[in-house]
């Protein structure tokens, strides 16, 4: 089901966005969706390679595991 949003910009953005969408020859709204899953795409999925190098970093997983700890514990503090 698809979902409205609102979305409240400056001018001088709507214009970036405009142009950018009709240099792709889409709509505002088919542009907004297409670089949104682009940008999420590449910037929110890891490697495999990446992965096996976080898995593999045993000074990186105890620090995770040890942060987990403090947040079940309450012990964590939100900046």
């Amino acid at each position: 089901m698809s979902k409205t949003i609102t979305l409240r910009i400056k001018d001088d953005i709507y214009k970036i966005i405009k142009t950018a969408a009709d240099g792709n020859k889409r709509t505002i709204s088919d542009f907004l969706k297409y670089a949104t899953m682009s940008y999420l795409s590449q910037n929110s999925i890891v490697s495999d390679e990446e992965m096996n190098e976080i898995m593999n970093d045993d000074e990186l997983l105890k620090s995770i595991k040890f942060g987990e700890k403090e947040i079940e514990e309450g012990q964590y503090k939100v900046v």
